[in-house]
């Protein structure tokens, strides 16, 4: 059914053959993994991307559907102004549509604390040749007047767009295969191999394929697999509930955050509805590894997550999950092939009440389909794009905070380009792997 995300019981549509070997071999088939892909193959580089199990199954299908540049992280900005560059040229090239509409997007402010904090942020902008500006209360109302309600004023991006995740996802992984990717669903990669101190390989659930460079890119999973080998990040999934309404009047065409309520228009004539500054966070062995990096981040909103005390069976940081395996033997990645987290029934209602409050013109506000997804997070809130100097040949992408769907073109590109030599065309110091171990002073990234 359209809008609804892909679980295991979707149909397999990538079955390559493997190649016995690859120039490079991703891991992790949501944005980030299948734009490498992409990029890697319009450079006549044929690579190889296993994904446990379907394309766009977890969060790159299951979140907002916002290309956002407004509030983003200073380093994360101009890589973004690329990214929107990018969906354009996408949606330009390629025969199917991704559901890519330049519709502008807003910030509504709560209380004139929150909107001095917007306004703190439009010097990033105008560095960037972004088009932000500060909305009076008057001129919101104006831009979606029929939202009851007053509020001091907003942040608006005009050149900020929506696109539908569950089907741009699915075909940027088509328009990789025919650039001559290889792709491989319901495969996990079990274990790298690793040969006098650098990756040889990836061992899969298929069998080896004999490589010299791999990426990491499996989202909330990402942690799990890097720490069987040694390599550790302070990485969290918190769960999101997500809420899509039948068709209805259209109210606003763009996205809108209202603190307590996020709204998408979608192809469908209906609404992607979410809350805007709340998650659910289980407790697991990771979350006590890394309260002390996620400390600050914490104290900062207390009461912005809830807290729950084990995560169902199979999933990354569940208690029973393990962390040592071998490559002949079952992995967690196979136990658990789309992490598919049941939504939170509770917060399934007050959005959509909270939703009719704010339109009550609309009347009772009927949902199509509830669905969660894990977003998976760093403490400082931008992602770890970098190579892993302990283990040649590995470079990581993940992390990306809920900010990965707009952005993951772009980065896409620029991990395309490293993995073949070339310059990233961007600063990624911020983003380097070595941060949270070289003392450094965590800066956490805006609260937009």
């Amino acid at each position: 059914m359209k809008g609804i995300p892909i679980t295991d019981m979707s149909p397999i549509e990538h079955d390559a053959a493997l190649p016995s070997s690859a120039p490079v071999v991703i891991i992790g088939g949501g944005i980030i993994g299948v734009m490498t892909a992409y990029f890697l193959a319009q450079k006549g580089v044929r690579p190889v991307l296993l994904e446990k199990g379907r394309i766009a199954g977890e969060q790159s299908a299951r979140n907002w559907g916002w290309v956002r540049q407004m509030g983003r992280d200073s380093a994360e900005l101009p890589i973004m102004v690329e990214g929107n560059q990018i969906w354009h040229q996408l949606q330009t090239e390629l025969t199917e549509d991704l559901g890519l509409r330049p519709c502008g997007l807003t910030y509504v402010a709560r209380s004139e604390k929150e909107l001095a904090g917007f306004e703190g942020w439009l010097p990033h902008a105008r560095e960037n040749g972004v088009d932000t500006r500060m909305l009076s209360g008057a001129e919101l109302a104006g831009l979606i007047p029929q939202a009851q309600g007053t509020w001091p004023g907003a942040m608006h991006t005009p050149s900020d767009m929506r696109a539908e995740p569950w089907m741009a996802v699915p075909a940027l992984a088509r328009a990789a295969v025919a650039a001559g990717a290889v792709i491989r669903e319901n495969c996990a990669a079990r274990v790298l191999d690793v040969q006098a101190g650098r990756v040889a390989g990836v061992v899969s659930e298929a069998g080896r394929i004999a490589t010299r460079d791999v990426v990491v890119a499996g989202g909330a999973w990402s942690n799990l697999f890097l720490r069987r080998h040694g390599i550790g990040i302070p990485q969290l999934s918190v769960r999101a509930t997500v809420v899509a309404t039948t068709p209805i009047p259209d109210v606003y065409a763009g996205g809108a955050d209202f603190g307590e309520i996020a709204l998408r228009r979608r192809v469908d004539g209906g609404y992607s509805l979410a809350e805007g500054d709340a998650h659910d966070l289980w407790i697991g062995p990771d979350a006590f590894r890394a309260a002390r990096a996620f400390w600050p981040q914490l104290c900062m909103d207390p009461f912005g997550r809830r807290y729950l005390p084990a995560a169902p069976r199979d999933f990354p940081d569940a208690w029973g999950t393990k962390r040592h395996w071998s490559g002949d033997q079952v992995s967690p990645f196979e136990r658990c092939r789309v992490l598919n987290p049941s939504p939170n029934r509770r917060k399934v209602g007050q959005i959509l009440d909270r939703f009719s409050s704010l339109f009550p013109a609309l009347g009772a506000v009927r949902a199509s389909a509830a669905w969660a997804g894990m977003i998976d997070t760093m403490p400082d809130v931008v992602p770890v794009v970098d190579r892993a100097e302990a283990l040649p040949g590995l470079m990581i992408c993940t992390g990306m905070s809920g900010h990965g769907f707009g952005i993951g073109p772009a980065f896409g590109r620029i991990i395309a380009d490293l993995v073949t030599g070339n310059a990233p065309g961007h600063d990624l110091t911020r983003f380097r792997l070595s941060r949270f171990s070289d003392g450094s002073a965590l800066e956490l990234g805006p609260e937009l």
